[in-house]
């Protein structure tokens, strides 16, 4: 196990039905390994070039289950997790060639930052819980070219 200095300052921990499904997922359509799992209470923290995600199965019984309201699929609803990777577009290729569900193709796409665009390539694809994960590679900076 990695020592715990190499944890992210953010790490968002996910809700899932099947941890078995999800980690699945994560490792074999997305890349990601398994940085440590407790199988006993379903869990698992997953990483990819520095990415870091805990995925934990729903159990509502549970003293230790945080859910501030009811909870319905697709979970994760208004919220998207961008997640950096060095070859955005051979992530797409492997997972356009599964059956995850792709919410947003890939795009170029440029957001404005005060006076400068930051240049993303872009895609989003649906977790098996429906959580939106963005992945995202930098393409560049240019001037703005916002006028006002």
């Amino acid at each position: 196990m990695e020592k715990e200095s190499n944890l992210s300052p953010l790490i968002p921990e996910l809700l899932c039905r099947n941890i078995d499904v999800s980690v699945e997922f994560y490792t074999q359509v997305l890349g990601f390994s398994i940085r440590y799992q407790r199988k006993e209470t379903r869990f698992a923290m997953v990483k990819r070039e520095g990415a870091q995600i805990m995925l934990d199965e729903l159990d509502p019984g549970s003293p230790r289950s945080w859910i501030a309201g009811p909870l319905e699929a697709p979970f994760g609803r208004g919220m998207n997790l961008e997640i950096d990777v060095s070859n955005v577009k051979e992530l797409y290729d492997r997972v356009t060639s599964s059956d995850a569900k792709v919410f947003l193709p890939i795009e170029d796409k440029w957001y404005r930052a005060d006076d400068i665009d930051l240049g993303v390539r872009q895609f989003i694809v649906l977790d098996p819980d429906g959580y939106l994960l963005r992945f995202s590679e930098r393409i560049g900076t240019r001037p703005t070219q916002f006028a006002g």
